[in-house]
C-alpha cells in the first residue's frame, strides 16, 4: 500500500484503503467483520469533510492521526514477518521490530501525504460474502467507484488475534499487495546479498499505476 507514483483513479482506490482502515477502531468492539467494514464505511464519508485545508497547513498532525488510527487497526508485525517471508526466522529480533516499524512509517508518510488529494464517488461493501475456511480469518469486500465511474475492487483479509479483528492484508482490483511487498523485499535481499540492514535501512516499495490499473490475480 506505499505507492509514490499513483496518480488519477488508481490513487483514489488505494486511499479509500487507508480512509476506512482508519475509521476502523470506532467499531473495534464488534465481533463481525463485515459489520466492521460496513460500519466504518458509514463513517468515512465525513473524514476529512471541512479539514482539508486545516490539514494541508498541519502535515505532522494529519501523519499522528493516520498513525494513531492504524495501531488499533492493523497487524503491522504480522504483516511484516510475511512481507519478508523466508527471511523472517534468520532475521534478529531486533531486525524484525525495526522492519516492522520501517513499514509502518512509510505507509503513514505516504498515505498522510495522499488524503488531501482523494476522491470518489461512492464506496460500498459487498454483501453475501463467501464463508471462510478458518474462524480466526476473514475476508471482507467493497468496491471503490471513482468519478469517472470505473470500478475498483478491493478485499481486506483479516486476522482475528486475542479477541481482536486486524487486517493483515489488502488486494486491490486483483493485486495482492502483500505477496507484492513480500516479492519486493526477496529481490532486494538478493541484491543487497541478504544485508538485512540495508536492505530495511531503504525500503521504499513501489508498484505501477499501470499495473494496479489492469489489475491482475496474484
Amino acid at each position: 500500500m506505499m505507492f509514490t507514483s499513483v496518480t488519477g483513479r488508481i490513487q483514489a482506490a488505494l486511499l479509500s484503503v487507508l480512509l476506512l482502515l482508519s475509521s476502523l477502531p470506532v467499531m473495534a468492539q464488534s465481533n463481525d467483520p463485515e459489520q466492521i467494514i460496513r460500519s466504518s464505511v458509514n463513517q468515512l464519508m465525513g473524514q476529512l469533510d471541512g479539514r482539508k485545508d486545516y490539514y494541508a497547513s498541519h502535515p505532522n498532525e494529519l501523519k499522528q492521526v493516520v498513525e494513531n488510527s492504524l495501531a488499533n487497526v492493523a497487524d503491522f508485525r504480522y504483516i511484516g514477518a510475511s512481507v519478508m517471508g523466508r527471511y523472517f526466522s534468520n532475521a534478529t529480533p531486533q531486525q524484525r521490530s525495526r522492519f516492522a516499524d520501517v513499514f509502518r512509517q512509510t505507509l503513514i508518510d505516504t498515505y498522510a501525504n495522499g488524503l488531501l488529494t482523494f476522491d470518489y464517488r461512492e464506496l460500498r461493501v459487498l454483501g453475501n460474502q463467501q464463508a471462510d475456511r478458518y474462524e480466526d480469518q476473514a475476508n471482507v469486500g467493497m468496491e471503490v467507484v471513482a468519478t469517472d465511474g470505473k470500478v475498483f475492487p478491493i478485499s481486506y483479509t483479516m486476522r482475528l488475534s486475542n479477541g481482536e479483528w486486524k487486517v493483515v492484508n489488502v488486494i486491490v482490483n486483483g493485486i495482492n499487495l502483500g505477496l507484492t511487498f513480500r516479492n519486493q523485499f526477496d529481490q532486494a535481499m538478493r541484491q543487497k546479498n541478504r544485508n538485512y540492514d540495508a536492505v530495511i535501512s531503504g525500503w521504499s516499495p513501489d508498484l505501477d499505476a499501470d499495473d494496479l490499473e489492469r489489475g491482475g490475480n496474484s
